[in-house]
């Protein structure tokens, strides 16, 4: 389908992209999953080619194109066949670097965002803890302030970039007492003393590194306090929004690269006398799939061009996030399927898929939780409002 939302210009960039991911990063995916580790080396080409800076100031080394060339560099990622390495980067660009534009200030705009940008410095977002994951409010991490710094404790889990990142953007509670509006939001130099950070094995996702971080007395200067205390909250919700929608449009995209893959090979093999795409039941059932696929990616458009014009999508992006990685799920399981015992074996790009297509209805918020987000908004007609005008929800 030729979309209304792309011009020359994003296709022009499309095909760039996926060259360089071509010729720079497919490679050495295979790697890079082995050793759980991607080459540091990459996040400075990928800052080089202006990648990580899409969306953001041309102040600060960006580009400030619109949201469609972040939706095409979220496309092409998930068919590099390393959805860890998909996660390191825009866990980089879409979650750490999104608070620091949003509410840093200029000193920490020009130290950590410019650098972010330019693919010197990796970040991480550490909201989740051991005792609570999608229940942001219940989070037991303090930031204690005395004199001119805070005095950070406490823990993090499932943080990606967390154990090679050099920064993370921290949520902690400053007020106990006020519940969900005495959380603040910090940036955490990796290095400072006091942090500590274990590297998670995992089903999926092998590239990237995912850590349990532990907080020791750290001490963190006050400056680095992002946007006012007491904030964190709502700063979190507001941009849980961007998350939810990136991970629906993940999902369309590494389910479409599994239908291409699928079809290719039923192109190619044969089974009593016919190539596999012959066969009715076969090609129905594609059909199937390339239907959802077309329907969650229109959605994901959509949503993507409201967002775009300052519109604050929570409830279709958390839609799109609950919807699209059941899809993705489905279609990936029938894809291997389709390709029988190879499709079981690790030499083809299915078996890496389906395993990393699972974290999808976790991360981000699991869709249990969604699904009562949802439900509060189109049942109990609860509304919710952007944290940038200092509202917080209804």
């Amino acid at each position: 389908m030729n979309y209304v939302f792309f011009s020359e210009e994003h296709k022009l960039f499309r095909e760039s992209l996926r060259d360089f991911l071509a010729k720079e990063v497919s490679p050495h995916v295979d790697q890079w999953e082995k050793t759980g580790q991607i080459d540091r080396a990459i996040w400075k080409k990928v800052g080089e080619m202006g990648f990580f800076g899409l969306a953001y100031p041309d102040t600060y080394g960006g580009l400030d194109l619109d949201i469609f060339y972040t939706i095409i560099f979220l496309e092409e990622l998930q068919k590099v066949r390393s959805g860890g390495f998909a996660a390191a980067m825009w866990a980089h660009a879409y979650l750490a670097m999104t608070h620091l534009n949003a509410e840093g200030d200029e000193r920490i705009k020009q130290e950590y965002l410019a650098p972010s940008i330019a693919g010197e410095l990796v970040g991480c977002l550490c909201i989740t803890e051991p005792f609570g994951g999608s229940d942001v409010a219940a989070m037991r991490t303090t930031a204690v302030k005395a004199g001119d710094h805070y005095i950070l404790n406490g823990s993090k889990t499932f943080i990606t970039n967390g154990v090679y990142g050099d920064y993370m953007v921290v949520a902690a509670k400053t007020d106990p007492d006020k519940g969900n509006k005495g959380i603040s939001l910090f940036v955490v130099d990796s290095n400072a003393e006091g942090v500590s950070a274990t590297k998670l094995d995992k089903l999926g996702w092998r590239a990237s590194d995912t850590g349990e971080i532990a907080y020791d007395n750290v001490k963190v200067p006050a400056e680095n306090l992002l946007g006012e205390e007491g904030k964190g909250f709502s700063y979190i919700m507001q941009h849980f929004a961007l998350e939810r929608l990136i991970m629906g449009v993940n999902a369309h995209a590494r389910a479409e690269y599994a239908i291409d893959y699928a079809l290719q090979y039923m192109k190619e093999r044969e089974a009593f006398g016919k190539k596999l795409n012959e066969f009715q039941a076969l090609r129905h059932k594609v059909v199937e799939m390339v239907s959802q696929v077309e329907m969650c990616k229109t959605f994901n458009y959509n949503i993507a061009f409201n967002m775009d014009r300052g519109d604050y999508v929570v409830k279709e992006a958390s839609m799109s996030k609950l919807m699209g990685t059941k899809m993705a799920d489905e279609v990936i399981y029938d894809c291997l399927q389709l390709l029988g015992g190879y499709g079981y074996m690790e030499d083809y790009p299915l078996a890496r898929l389906y395993r990393d297509s699972r974290l999808g209805p976790i991360g981000g918020g699991t869709s249990e939780i969604l699904k009562e987000i949802i439900a509060k908004m189109v049942i109990d007609k609860k509304t919710y409002k952007p944290a940038t005008k200092n509202l917080q929800e209804d």
